[in-house]
């Protein structure tokens, strides 16, 4: 079995729904991803991560760059990690309604033109696939993989807090949840 830190990204400048559709770090977010790098390090060499992927935005991208540049390694893009999908057209209003309604809810019953199951379960495939890695996504995606692996249908399972490491391990008999990472009172919305 290997590792896999699953990591929310640090304080973004804005916030999700806001003006900026990919916002980055604010000077607090930069401070954490710089703290998780650190405690990532710390651990036990046979416990640490060799490899890091990143969901495809900058908050995402800029929370892995400081454990990518200790390590010496590129950070690995990977789209299959990235923010829930809203469904197409909406404009920020509307959105942010949306991911209420949503959070709020069940995979099962989440509204949209995407099959929200079958990402979930394509995000747990993801990371189940990058043992040995430490993998920065987000909020929805995080807990999509905890809620799965916990046999919980609701969205929203726990609060992982900014730079939050979700312990898992991956290997032959599939993916398993070994610590949810802290959790805060938390702005996603």
């Amino acid at each position: 079995m290997a590792r896999v830190y699953l990591i929310r990204h640090g304080r973004p400048a804005s916030s999700w729904g806001g003006a900026d559709d990919d916002p980055g770090l604010d000077s607090a977010g930069r401070a954490q991803a710089e703290a998780a790098a650190q405690a990532l390090l710390a651990l036990p060499p046979e416990q640490r991560p060799t490899r890091v992927v990143s969901s495809p935005l900058r908050r995402c991208r800029e929370t892995a760059a400081p454990l990518a540049r200790a390590l010496g390694v590129e950070v690995e893009i990977d789209p299959a990690v990235g923010e829930v999908p809203t469904p197409r057209n909406l404009d920020h209003a509307v959105r942010s309604a949306w991911l209420q309604k949503a959070f709020g809810g069940r995979w099962s019953d989440v509204e949209g033109d995407l099959d929200y199951e079958s990402w979930r379960r394509a995000v747990a495939r993801a990371v189940g696939a990058r043992g040995g890695s430490a993998v920065f996504s987000h909020y929805v995606a995080i807990n999509a993989v905890v809620s799965l692996l916990t046999g919980d249908d609701r969205v929203v399972t726990f609060r992982p807090d900014h730079c939050s490491m979700t312990v898992l391990e991956a290997g032959q008999e599939g993916l398993s949840l070994v610590q949810r990472g802290p959790e805060a009172a938390t702005g996603v919305l």
